[in-house]
C-alpha cells in the first residue's frame, strides 16, 4: 500500500466521532495534521514524518443487523477465495469488536501473510464466541 515501501509505511488510525462534531467536520489536511500530532506525541513518529495522508469518514461505522446476518457464513466463504484479503477488525469482520479483538485480528492476518498461508481462520476465530466477555461475570 505505500508508495516507496523501501522507504515507506503504510499506517492506519480510527477515531470515534459523531457526524457534525468537530473532529468530523474538520478540514481532511487540518485532520490528517492533527493525526499526525498525536503519533509524535505518542512518540511513534518524528515531527514531520508523514510524506501523505488520506482521511476516509465511515458514517454508522457500528455495524447493525436486521434479520439477514444469519446467511454471513456465506459471504465469509466469498470473502476467503480473495487471495490477498484479510478481514480484520469491527467493520472487515461484520461482528462487534472491541479495539483488543481488532488489534488482534490484523495480528493474525499479518502472521498469515508473512507466513504465507492464506489462511484466515487464525483471524475468523478472534472474538468468535457467541457470548461477548463485557457481559461475563
Amino acid at each position: 500500500m505505500a508508495a516507496d515501501p523501501e522507504h515507506s509505511v503504510w499506517l492506519g488510525l480510527e477515531y470515534f466521532c459523531s457526524e457534525g462534531d468537530e473532529l468530523w467536520n474538520m478540514d481532511d489536511k487540518a485532520f490528517i495534521r492533527f493525526a499526525e500530532k498525536e503519533l509524535v506525541k505518542l512518540g511513534v513518529l518524528a515531527e514531520n514524518a508523514v510524506k501523505t495522508g488520506v482521511r476516509v469518514q465511515v458514517r454508522k461505522a457500528y455495524p447493525a443487523y436486521f434479520g439477514s446476518y444469519r446467511d454471513f457464513g456465506e459471504v465469509r466463504k466469498w470473502l476467503d477465495t480473495v487471495e490477498n484479503l484479510y478481514c480484520i477488525g469491527r467493520n472487515g469482520q461484520h461482528r462487534y469488536n472491541n479495539m483488543d479483538h481488532s488489534m488482534l485480528s490484523a495480528m493474525r492476518a499479518a502472521e498469515q501473510a508473512i507466513a504465507g498461508t492464506g489462511g484466515r481462520e487464525a483471524v475468523w476465530s478472534v472474538n468468535g464466541e457467541e457470548s461477548y466477555h463485557e457481559e461475563r461475570g
